[in-house]
Parts: structure tokens; sequence; C-alpha cells
């Protein structure tokens, strides 16, 4: 496969699994940061008082990623990950995240779509096809650069995220959306942030309606809003997101929160994502979710 796609894709499930069980300068080895010494440690501030967002930042829990060891690597628990093979793990992470009761609530009559989309993935959803995942689907940034009057979010490539190597540059000066841009229909959308409290607060709209929210056909419309929320404690990091989409749902969706960790390794870098080339779908043949 030459093509890379989806935080869980099928690049090889040798090199995801290689990638995540060694630590790296990536954001990887963040999870390595001294977990229990993390919370105690107070945030940093910045000159205007603000907690400080800057740095790269490991997520912990990705979708088929469990838990991690004594030293804080990142394990990853399927059939067939004992002997190093990662056989199974991309289909054991699908499988979990279906588990997870927390959905979008569709409205009634919405649901068929949404499973016709679901049992049509390979073909339906646009990242297949090396789109970006965009808003909010592609999760939390790897790395982040804060001024007084702006927060730039860079991205990191598969597996570590789904970003490949995107970026926002959000203010925070207390302006309002864009009366352009946020008018228009992009992937990322038209951001901008302000602070409550110690609380990093980011609302996003002017969307397209071709993303997903996830694997799973989960749409959304170009009416959708996006309000993430960013909270620092210590060198740990919390991401709140919430979903608004009258059109779909039947009520806002409160997504899981993510949790991520500061690597603290000075040298510490986010890695280049290889191009996206669309070589594999004509050679599919089952619809299999990946």
């Amino acid at each position: 496969m030459t093509r890379r796609f989806l935080g869980y894709s099928v690049i090889t499930a040798t090199a995801v699994v290689a990638l995540w069980l060694v630590p790296t300068h990536a954001a990887t080895q963040g999870a390595s940061a001294q977990n229990g010494e993390a919370a105690s440690v107070p945030a940093p501030r910045t000159a205007d008082g603000h907690p400080d967002l800057s740095g790269v930042w490991a997520e912990l829990g990705q979708q088929f990623l469990s838990e991690t060891d004594a030293s804080g690597n990142i394990l990853v628990r399927s059939r067939g990950a004992r002997d190093g093979s990662g056989a199974n793990a991309e289909r054991d992470g699908t499988l979990r995240s279906r588990m997870d009761p927390n959905r979008p609530a569709y409205k009634p009559e919405l649901w068929e779509k949404v499973q016709w989309l679901d049992d049509n993935q390979i073909t339906e959803d646009s990242y297949f096809a090396c789109n970006p995942l965009g808003v909010p689907r592609q999760g939390p940034p790897a790395k982040i650069l804060q001024t007084p009057k702006e927060v730039v979010f860079l991205y990191q490539a598969p597996p570590a995220g789904g970003g490949r190597n995107a970026f926002r540059v959000i203010p925070t000066d207390g302006r309002p959306h864009h009366p352009v841009n946020s008018q228009d229909q992009t992937w990322m959308g038209d951001s901008v942030g302000h602070w409550e409290g110690d609380t990093l607060v980011v609302d996003v709209i002017g969307f397209n309606d071709v993303s997903w929210l996830s694997t799973a056909g989960w749409f959304h419309t170009t009416d959708m809003r996006v309000i993430e929320r960013f909270r620092r404690e210590g060198n740990t990091l919390y991401y709140d997101v919430t979903v608004e989409d009258p059109n779909v749902f039947t009520r806002p969706w409160l997504m899981n929160t993510r949790t991520l960790k500061l690597n603290t390794d000075p040298d510490a870098y986010i890695i280049e994502d290889l191009p996206c080339h669309e070589r594999d779908l004509e050679h599919l043949v089952t619809k299999e979710h990946h």
C-alpha cells in the first residue's frame, strides 16, 4: 500500500505497531513524560497570565491503543499483538470504537443514511481519496505555538494523528469570525478563540459537508458548529469538543475527552507526512471497514 490514510489505516499493521511500541522523538515520545509527576507540576503561564499551551503533545488512548507500560510507552492490545505482528490491530480498533455508547444523536429519519454511508465507507468516506480529515475528526494538534494574540496548531501525520501536517492559525484577540471565511465551506472552518478562565475556547464555523465525524458514516452539514476546549493541568492537556448541527442532530454531541501529555524532550519534533497518492480504491474487493 503506497497510500497513508486514517489514523488506524492499512499502511501496514507491522509499521503501526512499531511506531507505537518504540519511543521516538515524535509526539509519541511525550507519553513517556513522567505521568505520575505531570499533574503535580504547575502549568506555566504566559506574560498575560494565561496557561501556556505551547509544546509538543502526545495523545493517550488512541482508538486501538488502550494503555501504556511502566515507562509510558503506548502498547497495542489486539489479537496477534503479543507476537509483534500487529495482526488484527486495525480491525479490533474499529470494533472497539463501535462499542462506545457516546455517539451523535441523529434525527430518527437520518439513521438509515448513516447506516448506508457506514456500509459504503470505502467509496463514500472522502478521506479514502486523500482528502483531509477536517475538524473535529483530525483530533487535537500535535504541537501548539501560543502568542498573546493567536495560537497556532500543527497536526501530525498518521498513525500518531490524522492531520497530514495540516495547520491552523487561530486569533485570540477578541475578533469575531471573518465575514468572508466564515461563509466559505472548508475542511478546517473559520476559527476564533477566547479564554474562559484558564480554558482556551475555540469556536469554529464555515465547514463543507464532505468530511465525516468518524469512520462510521457520521456525516454533518455546512451548518455544523464545533466548540473546542483546551485545559492544561501541569503537563497534561485535556481536549473537549462539542459538535452542534441542528440540521441532523436532536441535541449537541459532546465528544469523549481526549488526554495529551507534554513531551518534555527539548529535541522533540513532529514528523513529516508522506504524500498521499490514491492507488488503492480500484483494487479493493470487499467493503470491510478500515
